[in-house]
């Protein structure tokens, strides 16, 4: 072996350990940005306020509700259902009774990720006798709505399976979770939390969060505190909405919430604007709870909130 094919050969070895170093380097690299939790995209408020418009036009030609029991609920669930069909999720309507009246819980699974933590969101899907119900709880609905199909168009592929549900009859008591809670048997223990969304868009807002799991509090609280958006506890729906039967069976649970009946205070006003001694929302429960009873910013702020949630706890 002369002294030129010597060093020759010790060059191409040492560019080829070059090589594979780089590579390794490159895939250690992807990896590390592979663990990272996705950034959310923003959820166009107009797609948002398209789902209501559709909510409110179905109660108006359904006696001016989506109760239930009443066709503007079936038409309700017939939309829902069919924007998820369409976009790719398994879906399924879980059948219960209450009242004489069939009802009905829209179940969405995206599939992938894994089922043994899965992370659920939730939002109700009727109103009241005397109202449409676009903020309560039409909001939750059609922000839920617009980021499963975000979901879609993004192709995400979460770590954890993502689950999301629309509930029937919770004006009368939370009757759609409880009894999908209480068909789910030893399947409970797969849910990594529940996430309830019930009013998203109150016109004199609030911004509160849930504060019953240390983990789901501070994903919210992080990222409106991130956009520097003051939160407050939320007790006002305590007991009152669809996370109340997980919580009771040891779910974790979180959410946001954006006021109700409960009457806004000066420091309140101070802290979001708005107005002071007014309700979060004064058409709550009755039948001017209609497609102009939405604060378009805090729609918008609520729904990215619980896209990027959803985008951290399933990745």
């Amino acid at each position: 072996m002369t002294r030129s094919i010597r060093t020759r050969r010790i060059v191409l070895a040492t560019g080829a350990c070059t090589a594979v170093a780089a590579l390794l380097g490159t895939a250690a690299a992807a990896q590390a940005t592979s663990s990272r939790p996705l950034s959310a995209p923003d959820i166009p408020v107009a797609a948002v306020k398209a789902h209501l418009d559709k909510l409110q036009s179905i109660a108006d030609a359904n006696g001016g509700n989506r109760a239930h029991g009443q066709p503007g609920y079936q038409a309700s669930v017939d939309y829902i259902k069919g924007k998820l069909d369409a976009a790719g999720f398994t879906t399924r309507l879980q059948e219960f009774e209450h009242g004489g009246a069939k009802g009905y819980n829209v179940i969405a699974d995206w599939p992938g990720g894994a089922e043994d933590k899965t992370v659920m969101a939730g939002s109700h899907l009727d109103s009241v006798d005397a109202g449409p119900g676009i903020n309560d709880d039409g909001s939750g609905s059609a922000g839920l709505l617009e980021i499963a199909l975000t979901v879609s168009r993004e192709h995400l592929k979460p770590a954890k399976h993502l689950r999301f549900a629309w509930w029937g009859d919770e004006e009368d008591g939370m009757v759609g979770s409880q009894h999908y809670v209480d068909s789910l048997g030893a399947d409970k223990a797969k849910l990594d939390s529940y996430l309830n969304f019930d009013m998203i868009g109150s016109p004199n807002p609030g911004y509160f969060v849930y504060e019953y799991d240390a983990r789901l509090t501070k994903v919210f609280k992080d990222w409106f505190a991130d956009k520097k958006i003051p939160t407050e506890r939320e007790t006002e729906g305590d007991g009152r909405s669809d996370h109340a039967p997980f919580k009771n069976a040891g779910v974790p649970v979180g959410g946001l919430f954006s006021g109700a009946d409960y009457i806004k205070t000066d420091a309140q006003a101070k802290e979001w604007g708005g107005t002071a001694g007014k309700a979060f929302d004064p058409c709550y429960h009755q039948s001017c709870d209609t497609s102009k009873n939405i604060d378009d910013t805090a729609l918008h702020n609520h729904s990215n909130a619980i896209a990027n949630a959803l985008w951290q706890l399933s990745s």
